[in-house]
Formats: C-alpha cells, structure tokens, sequence
C-alpha cells in the first residue's frame, strides 16, 4: 500500500456509537470483502477515494477492507416517477453520508486527542495490520467487539435499504429475500404482510415513517379486492398474504406500461391456505406507526377506520365452537405449511388477543361502533380466561394432567376437555424444569399440543395475554433450557421436533419439514425482535442480549439465512434462503431496542385493569351459567 494514500485508524477508545446504526456511517459488504463509504459534500464531482485495511485482534479475526466507491441503492423502481422523490428512503435522507471534508474538524470537537479520528501514513501494509500500531489499553476487547458489532449493523442496513420495492415512485414494502445465488424466487420476491413488520418496527424505530405509512395505506386497499378461489369467497375482511409490483401494458397503448399491486390471498400459496395473521399483524403495525410518529390522522381516516372493523368483523363472526379462541386451519400464520396446529394454535391466540386491544385502542367512538366494541371486550375477558387457564403448564399443572380422571360428565368437570393422561410424552417430563412454564401450543377436544412454540408465548408476554408471574416463568423456561431453544443461533421456533411415524402422519411427510429443519424445530433469527421486545417488559434485556451475542457470531458470515437446521442450529438450513429480509430486519430491530428499551412501548401492551377485574369475576363465578334466553340488552351484532 503507497505511503501516500491515506489510512483510517480506529484507535480504542474511539468507537463511537452514534455509528452503529446513525445516519453517518455505512458499509458494503461482499462475500470476501467489507468496504466503508464516504461522500463529499452533495454537487461535488467526484468521490474521495480512501483505502483502509484495519487488522482487528485475533479474538474477533475480522478485517476490514475496501475501496470507497459510490453508493447505488437497488430499488425496483416505476415508469411514473424517479425513485429519488420517495419521500425519507433516499441515501441522504435515510443512511446519509460522512464527509471526509469534516473529518478533521469532527477531531478537533473531540479534543484532537489520540482517541479521536486520525489520518496517518504507513510505510507498508504490514504497519497497518500490525497489533502493535494499536493502543494497548484495558479496553481493547470491548473497543474491538464493538466495531465488530456496529460493522453487522452496518451491513445489515444497507441490506435492508436495497430490498424496499417502489410503487409509483413511493417505497411501499421490502422484499421476503434478495439471494443472488438463487435462480428459482418462486414468491420470495414478493413483499409479504408478515415479513414486513419487523422491517416497518426498523424504520420506526429510525424516524423513517413514509415507507410504513405507504404500506398501511396500500394494503388496506387490497382488502377490498375480489378474492375467489374455485367459485368461492372468503369474508370481506382478509389481508392478503402478500402482494407484488408488477409492469403491464396499458389498456390500449401497447408502447406504455403501468405499475399494479397484484395480491395474492391464498389462492395462489403452497397449500392454498388464507393468511389469517397478515389483518392481525396489520392493526399492530397501524398503532405502532401512530405511537412511533405521533400521526394519528391514518387510524381516524374513515377508510382505515372501515378496514380495522371489517377484520374485526371477520374475527368475532359467530360460529360452531364452543372456545373464545380463533378457530383456523393448518398453515394460517408464520408457520405455513401442515404442522398438526390446526384448530386453536397459540400464536393466533396471541396475535388475535393483541390485534383486539391495539383495535380498541384506535377505534372512534361512534354509535355505529358499540355493538362492536362491547363484542371486543367480551371476547377479551374469555380469551385472556381461556388462555391462562387452560393452556397454561408448568410442573404442577403436568402433575394435575397425569392424575386426570376422563369421561367427566358435568358442569363443574376438572378434566374440561376430556384429556388423557397418557397423552404426556416422556420428553416433557424430563425436559419441563422445576422453575418456569410455558403455554401449549394447542387445546382441543381430548388434545393438548405440548410442544413449546416461541412465537406465541413470546408475543402473549408482549400483549399481557399472560400473567406478570406467568411472563416471568416463560422467560425462566427459556433461560433454563438456553441449550435447546438457542444454542449456536436464536430461536427455535418450536420444540421438540417431530420425528418418524408423528413427523410422517402430521407433516404428511413433507420433505421441507423434515425433524429440526424450516418450521419443524429449525431455527429462526427473525424470532430475535419479539424475544427482545418481550425481555425489555419484563425487564429482562440480558437475556436478549445474551441471545444476539450468539447471533453475531455467525450471522453475517452466514449471509443472513432465513432458518438453520439441526437439533443445535449448526446448519444453515437446506432450503433456506440467503439475505432474508426478516432475518436482516429482526437483528437490527433487536438492537434498536436494546439501546433505547423505551421505544419498545409502541409494540407493549400493558395489562388492562378493567380486564384483570373481569378475570377474577369469572374465575370465582359459578362455572355453571345460568341457561335460558339471552338478555336482550347483552346481545350484540357483529
């Protein structure tokens, strides 16, 4: 390397944190290579160019090089407008730049001391990689540990800035993956309703609100778009899975095109299943955007307002079951193909309990409104009920199950569902402990589904679904089986796997589902923000910081897979797509919110008072109700 190119040192002491994930400081990163951008001042003709070549201890072996370029963000751009106008997603306004110009000035502010930012001529490369040009000083592994991190973060931005996806001319969504290597994207060029709310919290989070408003807006215009799959219709309310930007000719003119949203409801999904969780995830986003950026002009429009009640309408439709929660078929929510949790999974429950309270929250108050709020608040109280009392278990309640008597025929029966006591596997009597407990992933007739599923007993904390005492075991649980739900990266999305003849007879023996791959017990890094955002109201970040520690460590390396494989997450996994957005999106929203915990409350629901009160009225009423015609100033229409 020439004497006279110039040579960025990172001295310790001089880490500092407003680049880990600010607007100022950015980085490229290829498969062997990591590079660091600077941009002079906006006009200027061209672009200073910088080498660096920093050698970091061999604790880390993390080397940064690269040659300075300009940044070009990827966006799928339209016809109609330059992408250059989306309002709060463009590089200056978004990542932004450092200017080398102000580089020594920033020194002087700092004192000019040799913690601060210095240019400084080597003679050789070795004098740069060499550890003995670093200061040596007591904090030399955290300075280092920290520059590793914030590099993650780095790269992890310019990630995620490079999957949005335009639609005339505004940013409405991010991408599912944007994986070079693979040939066949079947849908995963798509911007799916689910995937995207971990990217909207980042952009939240960042002061970004456009991109997450534009969203909200477009979505809700595709609920009322004609979904028919073999002559038949679902009802008005469902959100579709997911959407795509197309280019098509226009009607008449075959010389020009247009931009469409082309959705897609289910009908074209593995397994043709309707994605009952995209509405549920939606009315989350819509309160967290208004909390995040003080708009509440987008929940009181009358068009959004018309969309929050025709989900809610769907929701609390009355039907056959006899259970306050949400009956639906196999492969509704994140798990999305045939995994035995048909019937009432948890992680419906969860997200169908947080989508009524965050709905209440911002519905106007109208008399064409109160029959649907009072139906709101009565399926709160039972499902809040149901859910605490029934699909709670720990060691105590495993032992009441295993001295269950069956076949009780009574209003004021134990045993409710007619479990069978034989239907205790072995591993959950070794594997439950002494201190903690979790709740089940499914309750049925004569059926309990014991396997532990992390997205619903992580947002059930998030949403006070669960008790505070209950909150805490959950997280106990997790700290005292670390080896199993973590392991070398977060988080198992369910345990245990299922394995021969229950893997062939559940799964149908689905080849990507096969035991502790893709959704049966393999390992989702997406999982990183809910875990986070439900340690922070528990105040319990150390174990969320515990879990992304483990993360980085392999992460980025890894490309950013979208689940790994093996009982310990050693794999990535076979099927798994690289730079996943979800995966990109749920790390950078988990350090987001570790480093400011507060932000944390626009995704927190504290515990109602009102619905505590409620509970404790009916676990002291009589189980048997009184039987006859309903009250007529109770009934409600939905």
């Amino acid at each position: 390397m020439a004497a006279s190119e110039a040579i960025l040192q990172v001295c310790v002491g001089f880490v500092p944190h407003l680049y880990s994930s600010g607007s100022y400081f950015s980085k490229s990163r290829s498969d062997s290579r990591s590079s660091i951008r600077y941009r002079k001042r906006r006009g200027a003709s061209h672009l200073k160019v910088l080498k660096c070549s920093i050698s970091i201890s061999s604790q880390f072996s993390h080397v940064l090089r690269g040659n300075v370029a300009k940044t070009q963000l990827r966006y799928a751009k339209c016809n109609c407008q330059q992408s250059d106008s989306a309002s709060g997603i463009s590089l200056e306004g978004g990542n932004g730049a450092w200017f080398v110009d102000n580089a020594k000035e920033f020194s002087t502010i700092n004192g000019n001391t040799p913690n601060g930012l210095e240019f400084k001529e080597f003679s050789s490369e070795k004098d740069v990689t060499s550890n003995s040009n670093l200061p040596n000083n007591g904090f030399i592994t955290d300075t280092l540990q920290t520059v590793f991190s914030d590099s993650i973060e780095d790269e992890a931005w310019e990630l995620l800035r490079e999957s949005i996806v335009h639609y005339c001319g505004n940013p409405v969504g991010t991408i599912a993956a944007k994986d070079p290597n693979s040939s066949n994207v079947l849908n995963y060029d798509q911007v799916f309703i689910r995937d995207f709310i971990p990217s909207g919290i980042a952009f939240l989070l960042k002061g970004e609100y456009d991109l997450v408003r534009n969203f909200i807006l477009h979505t809700l215009q595709l609920q009322s778009w004609e979904k028919t799959m073999d002559c038949h219709s679902p009802g008005q309310g469902l959100m579709p899975a997911s959407f795509k930007v197309r280019t098509v000719p226009l009607d008449g003119d075959d010389s020009a095109t247009e931009e469409i949203l082309d959705p897609d409801f289910g009908e074209a999904a593995i397994g043709r299943v309707a994605p009952v969780d995209s509405g549920l995830w939606w009315i989350i986003l819509l309160r967290a955007y208004g909390k995040c950026s003080g708009d509440l002009s987008v929940q009181e429009r009358i068009d959004v307002q018309t969309g929050i009640k025709m989900i809610l309408r769907l929701c609390l439709a009355d039907g056959f079951d006899m259970f306050p929660t949400l009956l639906v078929t196999d492969g509704s929510c994140m798990i999305d193909r045939r995994m035995g949790i048909h019937g009432h999974p948890l992680e419906i429950q969860a997200l169908f309990y947080s989508a009524l309270l965050c709905a209440r929250e911002m519905l106007a108050p109208e008399d064409g409104s109160a029959d649907l709020v009072r139906a709101l608040n009565n399926r709160l109280v039972a499902l809040s009920f149901h859910i605490r009392e029934y699909y709670w278990i720990d060691m105590r309640k495993l032992n009441e199950i295993y001295r269950y008597k069956t076949e009780e025929y009574s209003y004021d029966a134990v045993n409710k569902f007619n479990i069978y006591p034989d239907q205790i596997s072995p591993w959950l009597v070794e594997w439950m402990p002494k201190k903690g407990g979790y709740l089940i992933g499914n309750l049925q007739p004569a059926h309990m589904d014991f396997r532990f599923f992390s997205l619903g007993n992580l947002w059930s904390i998030v949403s006070s679904l669960v008790t505070v005492d209950q909150s805490h075991a959950i997280l106990d649980l997790i700290e005292a089986k670390w080896s199993d739900l973590v392991a070398d990266m977060p988080f198992k999305i369910c345990y245990p796997a299922l394995e021969g003849q229950e893997w062939q007879i559940i799964t149908g023996c689905d080849p990507k589902n096969t035991p502790w791959s893709y959704h049966n017990g393999g390992s989702w890094p997406t999982l990183l923000w809910q875990l986070t955002v439900a340690c922070i109201k528990m105040n319990r970040p150390e174990i969320a910081a515990r879990a992304i520690a483990v993360a980085e460590k392999r992460i980025s390396k890894d490309k950013w897979p979208e689940y790994y494989d093996t009982k310990r997450a050693r794999f990535i996994g076979k099927q798994a797509r690289l730079f996943q957005t979800w995966s990109i999106a749920g790390y950078l929203v988990s350090k987001l919110l570790l480093a400011d915990p507060s932000a944390a409350k626009i995704l927190i629901i504290e515990e109602d008072s009102e619905l505590v009160n409620a509970f404790s009225c009916a676990i002291s009423s009589n189980p048997r109700r009184k039987r006859g015609p309903k009250s007529s100033q109770n009934s409600y229409i939905v």
